[in-house]
């Protein structure tokens, strides 16, 4: 798979934004190959990683894996300017991954075992593979596997916590963020990076501070917002002015905290080879921070709907899947195979996958995606006859490779009978045999 450095500016024609044409071009283009399909749209992919470069201003840009799980996309991501390395989800991954990429740090620590046996026999995955630890329990962890003589020298590096606690907490806003690393103050970071270079057998190399509640939340929440029900234009308006109340003061209190920490890391260790922050969300932000050195980001490659949300940026989606009608039950519900591809977070409408085209067309509340099919109704769905494709959206970026082997790589075919011509078909993480979690 190849992919092409753009220009986000020089780029006019959004044909993804003319449903009319784009879906059913789309169908076209898949006609034949078997069901459920799914798409990757090359020029919205790479629109979105011009996007993602743009925002981070020179600033390196690790590929976040979990976001994409397809090895050929990743590597057609690492080489387009901009992008440097592997933010990995799991420590079997990130083994896999280092022979094939010369730089992969976990975005999260690991209590498996035979990864981290794998890791230790493998000399070249530990010079290319930096484990991710917020206790010395998980040094405790490497060295039960392989004492520090037994083994090479691994590569670690410490995950500091920016969750936000807002002055005057209340039930409503009480602390912002995600629950990850106990290391949240400049003295507890200090302590640690201590223990570590007490500790044979270990390198510290760096550091990461993943702000989730501003890379991973919308601040333009739109009314009628899910697939399930509408939010009213009133709530929606409400809701969206406390996120951006409680984002602008998180993102002081990143700035602060995050420098704080590194500092203290850095004058007990010396200077670090990397400190990773960030998220598609809030790129235009953590490049700002002088304390960070790159930038995660995976889902604004790929333009799920969780990133529909967001004034600072308008990813195309490049991602979609289509599901064929199987049934009718009644004139105005078409019913389609499968459907029931949930993304992870909270569980609510914001998770659940949106059908695009035929336009009109809604979930019904009491069924919702099924495992095996779901029915659609609304006006879109009267014309539907059994055999016809569906499109639909996930709400996340990787987990929709989770349910596919294969990725369908389209690109606009201009002036031809077919406005799309296949380029490639590429496998996913599961259509190489690499179910990783």
């Amino acid at each position: 798979m190849l992919l092409r450095p753009v220009s986000p500016t020089a780029v006019a024609d959004r044909r993804w934004d003319v449903p009319q044409t784009y879906w059913p071009a789309l169908t076209a283009a898949v006609q034949g190959r078997a069901l459920p399909v799914a798409t990757l749209d090359a020029d919205a992919l790479e629109l979105n990683a011009a996007d993602l470069v743009a925002r981070a201003e020179g600033m390196p840009i690790r590929v976040a894996s979990k976001s994409v799980r397809s090895r050929p996309v990743i590597e057609a991501v690492l080489g387009l300017p901009g992008f440097r390395g592997i933010l990995a989800y799991t420590l079997a991954e990130a083994v896999w991954a280092s022979s094939w990429c010369e730089d992969v740090v976990m975005g999260y620590p690991t209590a498996d075992r035979a990864a981290l046996a794998a890791l230790v026999a493998d000399g070249r995955a530990c010079e290319r593979v930096t484990l991710m630890i917020d206790s010395v329990d998980h040094l405790d962890l490497v060295d039960e596997v392989a004492a520090p003589g037994r083994r090479p020298e691994v590569r670690v590096a410490i995950d500091l916590d920016l969750a936000y606690d807002p002055p005057r907490a209340s039930r409503l806003t009480g602390r912002v963020g995600v629950y990850r690393s106990p290391i949240a103050t400049a003295e507890a970071a200090r302590d640690l990076a201590r223990l570590i270079l007490a500790r044979p057998g270990f390198r510290l190399v760096g550091g990461m501070g993943y702000e989730a509640q501003l890379a991973g939340v919308g601040d333009a929440l739109p009314s009628g917002a899910g697939p399930l029900g509408r939010l009213r234009t009133s709530a929606a308006a409400a809701r969206t002015l406390v996120v951006r109340r409680l984002q602008a003061g998180s993102w002081l209190d990143v700035l602060e905290r995050r420098a704080a920490m590194v500092g203290a890391i850095t004058e007990v260790a010396g200077e670090l080879e990397f400190v990773n922050g960030g998220g598609t969300g809030s790129v235009h932000l953590t490049r700002q921070d002088p304390s960070v050195t790159e930038i995660a980001a995976g889902s604004g490659l790929f333009g799920p709907t969780l990133f529909d949300a967001y004034r600072a940026f308008r990813p195309a989606p490049a991602a979609a899947f289509a599901l064929p009608v199987v049934r009718r039950p009644s004139p105005d519900i078409a019913t389609v195979l499968g459907g029931g591809w949930i993304a992870s977070g909270p569980a609510g409408a914001s998770r659940v996958p949106v059908p695009v085209w035929p336009e009109e067309v809604a979930l019904v509340p009491n069924e919702g995606a099924g495992e095996v099919q779901t029915p659609l109704r609304g006006p879109g769905a009267r014309d539907l006859a059994v055999g016809d494709l569906t499109w639909w959206r996930h709400a996340k970026a990787g987990e929709l490779c989770e349910h596919v082997d294969e990725l369908v790589v389209v690109r606009s075919n201009t002036g031809a009978n077919h406005p799309f011509v296949v380029e490639d078909v590429v496998p996913t993480y599961r259509g190489e045999v690499k179910a990783f979690l």
